[in-house]
């Protein structure tokens, strides 16, 4: 087996060869020089950089396409392609005012028309883009000002409407990217401060377009390197190969010098759900017992080295205002656990998951629990868990999609009809406030109706949140301006420059 040493050296090297940027045909481009940004990121395109699937992302933090709106840090719609927009008497429909003087990366502008077109595309595709599973949408010109505003209607009142449209996955593009077959063609077609010239599976090269509506990018240009190895992709920076490199990971954040390496909190939360349903946690004076068994500190130290935040509800630091609007809970009294027995599983996807069942079996066993685990891989155990067959799951679950709000993940998790209620928890009273919470228009109010929703299900314990997760960025300090985004939507921009 070859030894640590010969197989860093052959990931720098594989590193080295991606360095270079290639055309759609694989010939090598010209050297990048010193005002353009390279960047390692984790995975190639899976679905050809159509803005339907998750390449949408992709096409996000390079600045190359834009959507209506944009979300601040605290998941609030801002102005972006549309300079304003306002829900009309009607409750399911909106309006959207179009920002004047903006051209696609093609030299057409961007209209009234083009908005619709791209919109409508989204609603056609097959398969939908994902944050608009389940709503249906049409989009029309306004008849009041057809040159300068469009009007989005739903089936059904959508409060988040304008977030769901800040989603990458509604990006607007040319009408020129949108072929007759279904197929999306971003390169030189979106609105961003940088074109995309060229993509495959390796590599993709974006110049800088000096036709940008917010003026031209301080970066030459954005060259990619498609970097799966995460030991390679911590070498690319530490070597100097590379200027940003995407989820470092834990075990190679070490390697590379301090000033190099930014703690990013995630929307993504390890937690520890009971089955409320039947067996031992059935009794809530059981779940209780488990819950004040958990001592978060030690996993975070151990299994993810710190860097991670211990959890004190179910929403984390990704959403800055969760900790100051949490509320203070009434918990249920524990009752004593000897011997009880209980199945913990969960899946070996995530290499750190059965680390943190190790460490969760001999907390529980310590105060009386008897602990058999259960681990597979997620694809053999899914089924399982949904149909309520073991005792307690460990799991790292998103808790923020792609409107940018946590409703839909308590919906799925916590609802009497939730998809994904691996705790089997049904509860009028918590189905009642998550009714509150997606029925309100997104700001303080809503924030407020959800954490009251968060209160009661942590009452329940269902689920025991055990910590948030971080993504580490790496940066080699060549430019300044790079994003640090919780939701991974943003990375270089037009405020990106040499340092």
């Amino acid at each position: 087996m070859p030894s640590t040493r010969l197989r860093l050296a052959a990931a720098v090297a594989g590193v080295l060869l991606l360095s270079g940027c290639f055309n759609a045909g694989g010939d090598t481009a010209e050297a990048t020089g010193d005002d353009r940004i390279s960047v390692a990121m984790l995975l190639p395109p899976r679905s050809g950089l159509t803005p339907f699937s998750d390449d949408a992302f992709k096409l996000s933090r390079w600045s190359t396409a834009e959507t209506l709106v944009t979300l601040d840090a605290d998941g609030i719609a801002q102005p972006a392609l549309a300079t304003a927009f306002t829900p009309l008497d009607d409750p399911k429909t909106w309006r959207f005012e179009i920002r004047n003087g903006v051209t696609f990366h093609d030299g057409s502008p961007l209209t009234v028309a083009s908005v619709v077109a791209a919109l409508t595309a989204a609603t056609r595709a097959s398969p939908k883009p994902r944050i608009l599973d389940g709503v249906e949408l049409t989009v029309q010109p306004d008849p009041a000002a057809a040159d300068k505003a469009v009007l989005v209607t739903t089936r059904e009142t959508d409060p988040l409407l304008p977030q769901r449209l800040s989603s990458p996955q509604l990006s607007i593009l040319s009408t020129a990217a949108y072929g007759a077959n279904g197929v999306v063609n971003p390169a030189g077609h979106g609105t961003g401060p940088f074109k995309l010239i060229s993509s495959n599976t390796t590599t993709a090269k974006l110049d800088r377009y000096d036709g940008y509506w917010g003026g031209p990018a301080k970066a030459a240009g954005i060259d990619v390197s498609f970097v799966p190895d995460a030991t390679a992709r911590a070498a690319a920076l530490r070597t100097g190969t590379v200027d940003v490199a995407e989820a470092v990971p834990v075990s190679q954040a070490g390697l590379l010098d301090a000033d190099k390496v930014f703690e990013v909190p995630m929307p993504r939360t390890n937690t520890l759900y009971l089955n409320t349903k039947k067996g031992p946690f059935a009794d809530p004076a059981v779940r209780a017992a488990a819950r004040q068994a958990i001592n978060r500190e030690p996993i975070v130290d151990t299994v993810y080295e710190g860097r991670a935040d211990v959890a004190a509800g179910l929403l984390g630091p990704a959403l800055p205002w969760a900790a100051e609007a949490r509320l203070e809970r009434e918990n249920t009294a524990a009752k004593k656990v000897n011997g009880i027995p209980i199945v913990l599983a969960t899946f070996t996807d995530r290499a750190e998951l059965p680390e943190v069942a190790v460490q969760l079996q001999q907390q529980l066993e310590a105060v009386g629990f008897e602990v058999r685990q259960e681990v597979r891989e997620y694809a053999q155990i899914e089924a399982d868990a949904l149909a309520g067959r073991f005792d307690a799951f460990v799991l790292s679950r998103a808790t923020v999609l792609d409107s940018g709000d946590p409703v839909a993940y308590m919906y799925s998790d916590f609802s009497c009809e939730g998809s994904f209620n691996i705790a089997q928890l049904c509860d009028p009273a918590i189905d009642a406030a998550l009714r509150t919470a997606a029925a309100t228009t997104a700001g303080p109010l809503r924030q407020g109706a959800i954490m009251r929703a968060e209160k009661l299900i942590l009452e329940s314990d269902a689920a025991i949140p055990l910590l948030h997760e971080r993504v580490i960025q790496g940066e080699s300090g060549a430019f300044t301006g790079v994003e640090r985004d919780s939701r991974e939507r943003t990375l270089i921009t037009a405020r990106t420059a040499p340092a």
